[in-house]
């Protein structure tokens, strides 16, 4: 068992409280055994040296736990030091004192006897036992090894000291002696060595501390080793270049291939590419490098590594996301088209609260000339981002979409990356106009290759054949256009938002000429500071007379040509003269009216029905005419029709064959005569709309009673008689009141489609609903007495002046409203 005993050989007391002065440290911890030199400066600090000067050289060393408090307090103070012996002590010029003190043994503060001129304090010196044991020789020789391991990893420690350390047998000054020697260790964690009075647990805390430091010395180690040999490598390649540059020079070749490749690496250390493509692009210079610049294979590798760097990898442009501003340059650009313009301002607002949103995929469907591709380009104004356009009519290739592989000659990514790489940013609005007009053939669907792009589940890793990396797409807003649907494939059409676009109504063409393909036609003309006034009326002689179509193409051409031949006559007569377009100077510009506008029939007459049609150009009215001649029972079915409509004119024939008891007609009339059922106009007719139709110019030709002029149906046909719903409505209703008629007979499931029609077409028509095609002969034939010929009926839902009339009590959506808005307004 050892007992620390005092320097003359006594025991230490460990009870007996001694005073003395205590000189407080910053920064450092002065352990038993310790011989460190200090500068002291503070007053109170020389005046407690002077006062161990006059002892017994004895002073109290305690550490302050805040370095920086230049006047501490007891509470500033740690509760246990070290007594040490002042050995030397020297004044310097300035007034600072140096002095050199050893320490002798730890001693807890009890308290403070004076804090005037110097703090003197009651100290009690820590008694330390401890015995001698297998597991307390084991943890010193640990200590020990590890000393020496830390001593050859840390330079800066003599090797000298190891023989002294080797040399210590007692336990305590063991410790002491090795935590002084550790240079990393935290003040906090010498203090908790410090107070830790049983040397064992000091030697294990100090054993811990010490892996610790030296763990964090063989990283260093390795850290250095490898940026060593890093920096060596890269010392040995430039020194080998210069090398072949001074040979290439020697040999009178040019360094521009040098040259390239460092701008080429310069380029791909400040492009933000992704970690995939920044890998891959060193990679292709690193080969480029070691093959000769006109070999084919380098001007392959240089075209890749140039196409990749030349893609906009996450450069954006900043997106406009004031609704108001957004609206505004929507309403400036187009008229109508509500729901496409309220889904753009739904995507900007919710883009504005959550500033990260997929871009969404709009497919616009609609007949030629409604707007769609100029739709696109407002979209990309409203939003603030860039636009591009790429067309898919007649694309029949995968790699027109995919791009091909290197292996090929010529290869090139597709028209996607190609495209985003003209536009030259990551979030453009992207139009894929006539998406309907693809076809496949062996080299693949580039359809199929589409489903990728525009699904957002997976375009953000969009995979190039020519890049062979992943590209995010995720930023783009795409739209679609398409003339028909029937022209997508179906899982195309799950990945986009269809919004479907009608052709536009006379209302809709007259605003659209006034407010903006006038206006643009007078400039282009270099009219736009010449009195010109094309009246309204001439531009509905235009729309009736020389344009038949859904869009405004042919009206602004129409117009543009009017326009160009009063720039002529503007040169000969001077910008002075007003020049006014009134309806009946139309021909005089444009010539013969091309189209006859449609129109009722002038009276009543057996065997001619006026239906309505929808056709690529808008509604029409369709007359069908009915012929009885003798014969063997034959059905004639002329005009151009397609199937459906052949089919159509059998199933109206079976019902009248149904009916011919409740009509009058012997059972075998039709056995003697033939029916043969004319569309005089010589242009193709499909679809089953016009069965009530044919039914009424049929039932009107047996039974030799005319059919009313006024009146105009549409509906489909069953075997037993069931009038059935049908498409286009509103263009079928603008189409009638534009004839003139003033009563529309449509199939009482249509009714929900009133609400679209302009409120000035349903003020001015009468509209029947129907359900079975009783309803329809009983409206449609000029019967004195219907009753006797059809029977008692109910009386019919029909509406008047945009109000349903009838016996039954009326619901809540019966009376249909329709916002009135200006001449043209769409519904």
């Amino acid at each position: 068992m050892f007992i620390h005993r005092n320097d003359d050989g006594r025991p230490a007391a460990g009870g007996d409280g001694r005073v003395l002065p205590l000189l407080p440290l910053r920064d450092i911890i002065v352990f038993p055994h310790m011989v460190v030199p200090l500068f002291v400066g503070r007053e109170k600090s020389i005046a407690a040296l002077e006062e161990a000067m006059a002892r017994d050289r004895e002073i109290l060393l305690a550490a302050q736990i805040r370095a920086k408090t230049n006047d501490p307090t007891p509470q500033d103070i740690y509760g246990t030091g070290t007594i040490g012996a002042v050995m030397q002590l020297l004044r310097l010029p300035d007034g600072t004192v140096k002095v050199l003190v050893e320490g002798r043994r730890r001693a807890r503060i009890d308290r403070f006897v004076s804090t005037d001129a110097f703090f003197l304090c009651e100290c009690t010196p820590l008694e330390e036992r401890v015995e001698r044991t297998v597991e307390l020789e084991a943890l010193m020789r640990a200590v020990q090894q590890s000393f020496e391991a830390y001593v050859k990893l840390n330079k800066r420690i003599a090797p000298e000291l190891l023989l002294t350390v080797q040399a210590i047998d007692d336990p305590s000054r063991l410790a002491d002696t090795v935590v002084v020697h550790l240079g990393n260790v935290k003040l906090a964690e010498r203090q908790e060595i410090l107070e830790t009075v049983d040397p064992t647990r000091r030697l294990e805390r100090l054993f811990e501390l010490m892996n610790a430091e030296i763990e964090i010395f063989q990283v260093e180690r390795k850290i250095r080793s490898r940026v060593k040999k890093q920096m060596e490598r890269t010392q040995k390649e430039y020194y080998l270049n210069e090398q072949m540059q001074a040979i290439q020079k020697e040999l009178g070749e040019r360094d521009e291939f040098r040259n390239e490749l460092q701008e080429l690496e310069e380029k791909a250390r400040t492009k933000r590419l992704s970690k995939e493509a920044l890998a891959r692009v060193r990679k292709e210079i690193k080969k480029l490098r070691m093959m000769q610049p006109m070999s084919a294979e380098a001007t392959v590798v240089r075209n890749y590594v140039d196409w990749v760097l030349a893609l906009p990898w996450g450069e954006k442009t900043e997106e406009n996301y004031d609704l108001e501003q957004a609206e505004r340059i929507l309403e400036e650009d187009h008229y109508g088209l509500k729901k496409v313009k309220e889904r753009i301002l739904e995507y900007l607002a919710v883009q504005a609260l959550v500033r990260k949103l997929r871009g969404p995929v709009l497919c616009l469907v609609g007949p030629p000339g409604v707007g769609k591709t100029s739709l696109a380009r407002s979209i990309a104004r409203a939003t603030g981002r860039k636009f591009v356009r790429l067309s898919l009519g007649g694309v029949r290739d995968e790699a027109e979409i995919r791009g091909h592989r290197r292996t090929y000659i010529g290869a090139l990514p597709g028209r996607i990356i190609q495209s985003l790489r003209k536009v030259g940013t990551n979030n453009p609005v992207f139009l894929l106009d006539e998406v309907d007009k693809m076809s496949s053939d062996f080299r693949g669907d580039p359809a199929a290759a589409l489903l990728e792009v525009l699904d957002p589940e997976q375009n953000h890793a969009f995979n190039d054949h020519y890049l062979d990396l992943d590209y995010d797409l995720s930023d783009v807003m795409f739209v679609t256009t398409a003339n028909s649907l029937a022209g997508i494939p179906l899982p195309l059409q799950d990945r986009m938002e269809i919004i479907e676009l009608s052709g536009y109504t006379e209302f809709e063409k007259l605003n659209i000429a006034v407010r903006y393909l006038v206006p643009r036609q007078l400039e282009e003309a270099g009219l736009k500071d010449v009195p010109v006034e094309i009246t309204e009326n001439a531009i509905r002689t235009i729309i009736h007379q020389y344009t038949k179509e859904s869009g405004v193409r042919a009206l602004e051409r129409e117009i543009g040509s009017i326009c160009r031949k009063i720039a002529r006559q503007v040169h000969a007569q001077g910008r002075e003269n007003v020049y006014r377009v009134p309806a009946k100077m139309v021909p005089r510009y444009l010539g013969v009216p091309r189209y006859l506008s449609s129109r009722a029939l002038e009276k009543d007459e057996v065997g001619v029905a006026t239906g309505l049609a929808y056709t690529t150009y808008g509604g029409t009215t369709l007359e069908c005419e009915v012929a009885v001649v003798p014969g063997k029972g034959k059905l004639h079915i002329t005009g151009l029709l397609e199937k459906g409509m052949q089919e159509s004119a059998q199933a109206a024939m079976s019902y009248i064959r149904s009916r011919s008891r409740a009509l009058g007609l012997d059972d075998d009339f039709y056995r003697d005569v033939d029916v043969h059922v004319h569309f005089p106009e010589f242009v193709p007719k499909e679809g089953p709309s016009a069965g009530v139709t044919m039914a009424t110019s049929i039932a009107s030709a047996l039974l030799r009673i005319p059919v009313r002029r006024n009146v105009a149906m549409t509906g489909e046909i069953t075997l037993r008689g069931r009038v059935m719903p049908i498409g286009g409505l509103k263009e079928k209703m603008l189409a009638a009141h534009r004839a003139g008629i003033d009563t529309v007979l449509i199939p009482k499931g249509n009714r929900k489609d009133l609400r679209e029609i302009p409120r000035r077409v349903l003020m001015a028509t009468r509209v029947v609903l129907v359900e079975h095609m009783d309803e329809v002969l009983r409206e449609a034939l000029c019967l004195s007495d219907p009753d006797a010929l059809l029977g008692p009926r109910q009386p019919p839902m029909e509406y008047r002046e945009g109000r349903l009339v009838t016996h039954e009590a009326p619901a809540a959506d019966d009376v249909v409203q329709a916002t009135v808005e200006a001449p043209g307004a769409r519904q």
